[in-house]
């Protein structure tokens, strides 16, 4: 123990210290939430990237409208089972976000346009309709 400080002063810094770990864990738990939901809509984007491509060749014509038709039909249900959990995963990075500015909140920090501002939670996804 430094002899300069008194056990209150070490006591402070413990106490602080753990705040600060804490409000850490906080945000690591927001931000790790965050990148799986980024992650899921980068797959999303794919996806739906490769459907439009599929519906451009059956309204070209250019082959079988049948068969396109069902390929597109299997991707329609592929990318609402990625919407899904991608809505899951949102509700999930959403109890982070609160659980973080509750930690604030009890910590004594009454401000944070920041928290939301850095941590900004896409909206939620509709599913396509098939047809």
């Amino acid at each position: 123990m430094n002899k300069n400080k008194s056990p209150e002063d070490v006591l402070q810094q413990e106490f602080l210290r753990e705040r600060a770990a804490v409000l850490g864990r906080a945000g690591d738990s927001v931000s790790s939430a965050l990148e799986k939901l980024h992650s899921i809509e980068n797959c999303l984007e794919e996806r739906m990237s490769r459907l439009a491509d599929i519906e451009r060749l059956v309204s070209q014509g250019l082959t079988d409208a049948l068969s396109l038709g069902r390929l597109r039909c299997h991707m329609v249900i592929e990318i609402n089972r990625e919407i899904s959990k991608f809505n899951g995963a949102r509700e999930y990075a959403l109890r982070r976000h609160y659980y973080l500015i509750v930690t604030r909140e009890a910590m004594g920090m009454r401000r944070h346009h920041w928290v939301d501002q850095h941590y900004r939670v896409p909206p939620q996804k509709k599913h396509l309709q098939d047809g």
